[in-house]
């Protein structure tokens, strides 16, 4: 039985491949099956780009794991929340980009940071880098003198 996240072994090639949840593997008979629709209802989701599962070269669609998720979700939204398709399909187009602008964010932060600590060693080495026996040290010694300033008046004819 193949299990999403399991490394398997191609028979015919011999070199292992990885199976993930993006792993096109479920025809849409097994699809309608675990997501509890009617292979009918998938064609229609299909077609209107809510799930869109990978084609093979004979153009027969194969489903993810992912994808069978997606369409327990949308089957939830319509009958529970009673969201119209058109609705659901701008929902999931938001999510998407909410995820992929999240992900630019993370990105950013990491470039960020990056950047912050490549700044503090180089300032930690521009302050390593100064010579000490240049600048005479004197201590300051204080004092409680009291100066008062006055300024000259001009003279008066």
């Amino acid at each position: 039985m193949d299990v999403p996240g399991r490394r398997r072994q191609n028979s015919f090639t011999g070199r292992a491949y990885e199976l993930t949840e993006e792993t096109p593997v479920y025809v849409i008979s097994v699809a309608a099956q675990l997501s509890g629709l009617h292979p009918q209802t998938l064609r229609q989701y299909d077609r209107l780009g809510l799930v869109s599962p990978d084609r093979t070269a004979g153009r027969g669609r194969r489903y993810s794991a992912r994808d069978i998720e997606l369409l327990r979700t949308v089957q939830q939204l319509s009958q529970d929340e009673g969201i119209n398709l058109a609705g659901i399909k701008r929902i999931i187009e938001l999510e998407n980009q909410v995820a992929a602008l999240q992900s630019r964010v993370a990105e950013l932060q990491s470039a960020l940071e990056g950047a912050a600590a490549t700044m503090q060693q180089r300032e930690a080495a521009v302050h390593a880098s100064y010579r000490r026996d240049l600048v005479p040290y004197q201590e300051v010694q204080q004092t409680s003198a009291l100066v008062v300033w006055r300024p000259k008046r001009p003279p008066t004819d």
